[in-house]
């Protein structure tokens, strides 16, 4: 059932993104709209595209956001595989997705600070500094 369903939000994912679906909803729109003075206006008018777009950008969310998961999960299957396969890379990173957004934040500041302080005055001793403050926030995750 899972393969299924990944398979069919994949296919339907790629054709919503293309231009010709893009298309194809704005000549709906167009023809519903052009439609109102025949059916007067009436609620029933209004209902049928309120309900159809609600409708589709409902099941839309889901296939949006299982595209997205199976992309991210990709993506950090790569660059784990990076951070393993090069030889100055710290391996502590593998993995790190999975830490919450406090312990991110603190890692991304530590990195940010390593950065600016080799920046700026580019001593050995600062940037090993930095290096060891990272590697204990990572260690203590």
């Amino acid at each position: 059932m899972t393969k299924f369903f990944s398979n069919i939000a994949s296919k339907t994912a790629t054709w919503m993104g293309q231009p010709s679906a893009f298309v194809g909803a704005t000549f709906a729109c167009i023809v519903w709209a052009v439609s109102g003075p025949v059916f007067n206006y009436s609620d029933t008018w209004q209902l049928v595209i309120n309900t159809a777009t609600t409708v589709l950008t409902f099941l839309a969310v889901f296939l949006i956001q299982n595209s997205q998961n199976r992309d991210g999960a990709a993506i950090q299957a790569k660059l784990d595989e990076l951070l393993r396969a090069v030889d100055k890379a710290r391996e502590q990173f593998i993995g790190i997705e999975h830490l919450t957004d406090q312990q991110i934040e603190l890692v991304r500041t530590a990195l940010e600070r390593h950065a600016k302080e080799l920046k700026e005055d580019g001593k050995q001793q600062t940037a090993e500094r930095a290096e060891d403050t990272v590697d204990r926030l990572l260690d203590r995750f």
